[in-house]
């Protein structure tokens, strides 16, 4: 293995380690131990890799966790959201998630300010996605015949700073219309790249598949079909939070290559596994390109 790449894996488990034990007490002994690196250079490493602090990595990483709890599910208190943070009191987690957010984990939980939010976790984000870039090849890509699947939609429109807001309430019509992601597909349909030139030109559809009618909730949800047919599929474990190099991969390397040409239909992604009920390392999407 090259010696950039021999690297770039060493770092990577350490961040799969940091992940699954983010409730747990991290040291610096034990992260340089499983980067197989000196503890007297370890922090180096990673601060010149990522941009950031091994300290600063775990606390950004926990309050991400901490965060899509508070926001997306109800079920969590702030207290147990708190204890799986890493922290002895509830007061403690306030203080830290308000210095990190601007917002107590109460306030956050009933109206999330997405774009401070989105500020604060840039350096995570940035870390994680930008310098530990997936690499796809053609061989990573199958070609399915998919069934037509019906689904209900809530389509959002406008600024993505915002998705985070219409992510809750599309959890929370699913939830009452008993549509469990264990067993109600979830799908994002892409109408616009991930970041237009203009922000009110973005367009993204959440949909959840159905077996009967459609109950409203407003003027938002209503019925649709992910159409059926063949597609070329990639899937995509780990940090699925960006799925626009796997997209751009189909359209810039893939599709050009293969003799195929696409479909009259967007190209979109299949949710499968979810962060935070699994650690964002094993999280897993498909993303679909349809095709003729």
């Amino acid at each position: 293995m090259k010696p950039a790449l021999h690297h770039q894996a060493r770092m990577r488990r350490v961040l799969e380690h940091i992940e699954h034990h983010l409730h747990q007490p991290l040291n610096l002994d034990e992260l340089s131990r499983v980067a197989a690196c000196s503890k007297f250079h370890f922090h180096r490493q990673f601060s010149a890799t990522f941009g950031l602090s091994v300290q600063r990595y775990i606390q950004l990483a926990r309050m991400k966790r901490a965060s899509y709890q508070l926001a997306y599910r109800a079920a969590h208190s702030v207290t147990g959201v708190a204890l799986d943070a890493g922290y002895a009191a509830p007061d403690a987690f306030a203080r830290a998630f308000r210095q990190r957010f601007g917002q107590s984990p109460s306030s956050f939980r009933l109206t999330p300010h997405w774009q401070p939010w989105l500020a604060a976790l840039e350096p995570l984000n940035h870390a994680r996605s930008t310098l530990m870039h997936p690499v796809y090849n053609a061989n990573d890509v199958t070609i399915r015949t998919v069934p037509a699947t019906p689904v209900g939609i809530m389509s959002h429109r406008g600024d993505p700073a915002l998705l985070g807001a219409t992510v809750q309430r599309f959890i929370a019509w699913r939830q009452a219309a008993g549509l469990h992601p264990k067993n109600s597909p979830t799908f994002n349909v892409w109408y616009s790249e991930r970041q237009p030139a203009s922000p009110d030109d973005y367009h993204v559809d959440l949909c959840a598949g159905t077996r009967g009618p459609i109950e409203a909730h407003g003027a938002e949800v209503v019925a649709g079909e992910i159409p059926g047919g063949r597609c070329a599929v990639l899937r995509v474990t780990g940090h699925t939070d960006n799925l626009e190099p796997a997209a751009l991969f189909l359209y810039r390397d893939w599709l050009p290559a293969s003799g195929e040409t696409t479909r009259d239909f967007p190209v979109y992604c299949q949710r499968i596994k979810f962060f935070p009920e699994v650690p964002e390392h094993e999280t897993v999407a498909e993303v679909f390109l349809p095709l003729r």
